[in-house]
């Protein structure tokens, strides 16, 4: 069994939906993961914050303005009077039920339900596409089987189990459909992966049901050595270790999503990074072996940063300090990317800002604190580990002109990082490619 996760761009046209059969082999025992049509979510969003924020009849100008996208759709995708009929059915129901959202009190639990409209509407699309032309397919809703617990953590193997029922059900099938992004949290009410869900949600899946491999199709032929938006000459790495590709997808490479990593790692399921305009290419292996000893692989930056800079007197020869600051952004879920110390000072970054001012206010309790906005962490990966040597200052070499605000090294065997400013970005990003590749 194969895992093929299609994402927006893909799906972002009727032709592009027609396309997928470039891909998707009928006769090989497949599950595809759609996410909404490109365009979709961010409409969605916009119409959930309209209704929050009280404005009805502006909603439903934008509902209105929405679904006439889809209408055009859908007499591209349908060939039959029957086809469009079906289409027709569909998008009248979602788009009538949206509305119907907003005609009683408008709360984040509806805004989550408006959002999920996407990826179900662009799975049964395909999935009538599919009846229209003749080849058997299965919609399985994935609100039947995807679920996350108290704390917003996928549950695994009750993945599985309910996954696993279903496709049994259908065991004469190959071909399986269904929504990324979209899942039922614990008190069962419709909940998402949040943003590159659907990336996640293949991975969950391939690790659930033990997959052969999950594929991951994109615009763009496999992870690059650099961000191919702002640096020349850029190529794609052929092979990955998981830590290496979590790495670079935590610290920036938006072709992966961040979390969809690590349920493929513990479960050891292999990951392909594909493109959709260019299906021959090659692409990105991720695997357990994937890695290479002896080089540095790529390089990568996380934008939207706020640095934290906590000085403290009180801090020298103080046990539990560090756990106390710790404990701060953990009552607020708030993740920290980097940190370094000294013996009077401690700084740290996020990337998560809608409780700082309730984060500092706790934390200057503890001494001085400052705060840098709009920083960037640039992030180089490869082998770091303690018995290689030159790396390190190879790095560094390549941005020596550039003014540095912290260093991150020895925390991980993959990677160096550094914060600086947002304005020296791509001068970073274009330096080190130079000097290392």
């Amino acid at each position: 069994m194969k895992i093929l996760k299609f994402g927006g761009t893909s799906v972002g046209s009727a032709q592009r939906i027609k396309g997928l059969l470039d891909i998707v082999d009928p006769n090989e025992r497949q599950i595809v993961v759609l996410s909404a049509v490109a365009g979709t979510t961010n409409a969605l969003v916009e119409i959930g914050q309209t209704f929050l924020a009280g404005k009805r009849e502006e909603a439903i100008e934008l509902i209105k303005t929405h679904k006439n996208k889809y209408e055009h759709l859908i007499k591209e995708l349908f060939q039959t009077e029957q086809g469009l009929e079906k289409g027709k059915n569909l998008i009248d129901y979602h788009f009538n039920y949206i509305a119907s959202l907003g005609n009683e009190m408008f709360t984040p639990v509806e805004e989550k339900i408006t959002l999920a409209q996407g990826e179900l509407l662009s799975t049964t699309l395909f999935h009538f596409h599919m009846e229209e032309i003749g080849i058997p397919s299965v919609l399985l809703p994935a609100l039947d089987f995807m679920k996350i617990d108290e704390d917003n953590e996928p549950m695994v193997e009750y993945i599985g189990e309910k996954l696993s029922n279903l496709l049994s059900i259908h065991g004469a099938n190959k071909l399986f459909i269904t929504q990324g992004f979209i899942c039922r949290n614990s008190f069962g009410e419709i909940d998402n992966l949040r943003r590159g869900g659907s990336d996640y949600t293949a991975s969950l899946i391939g690790a659930a049901i033990q997959a052969n491999e999950v594929q991951i199709w994109t615009d763009i032929d496999g992870m690059h050595n650099n961000d191919p938006r702002v640096v020349k000459n850029t190529s794609p790495i052929a092979n990955l270790s998981f830590d290496e590709a979590a790495e670079l997808a935590y610290f920036g490479a938006k072709i992966l999503h961040p979390q969809s990593v690590f349920p493929a790692q513990k479960y050891n399921v292999p990951v392909r990074l594909l493109n959709t305009m260019d299906p021959q290419a090659a692409g990105t292996l991720i695997s357990k072996e994937g890695g290479t000893t002896g080089q540095i692989r790529a390089i990568a930056a996380k934008d939207d940063i706020t640095a934290i800079h906590i000085h403290s007197s009180r801090m020298l020869l103080a046990y539990g300090f560090l756990r106390k600051i710790f404990e701060i952004f953990e009552r607020y879920k708030t993740p920290i990317d980097m940190i370094t110390t000294s013996e009077v000072a401690v700084s740290l970054t996020i990337d998560d800002t809608r409780n700082l001012a309730d984060i500092m206010k706790e934390v200057e309790d503890f001494g001085r604190v400052s705060v840098d906005h709009n920083q960037t962490i640039v992030c180089v990966v490869g082998d770091f580990s303690a018995n290689t040597h030159g790396y390190a200052a190879r790095v560094l070499d390549a941005v020596k002109h550039l003014p540095l605000r912290m260093i991150s090294y020895g925390g991980s065997d993959y990677n160096v990082s550094m914060l600086l400013d947002a304005e020296h970005k791509t001068e970073a990003l274009r330096s080190l490619h130079n000097r290392l590749f």
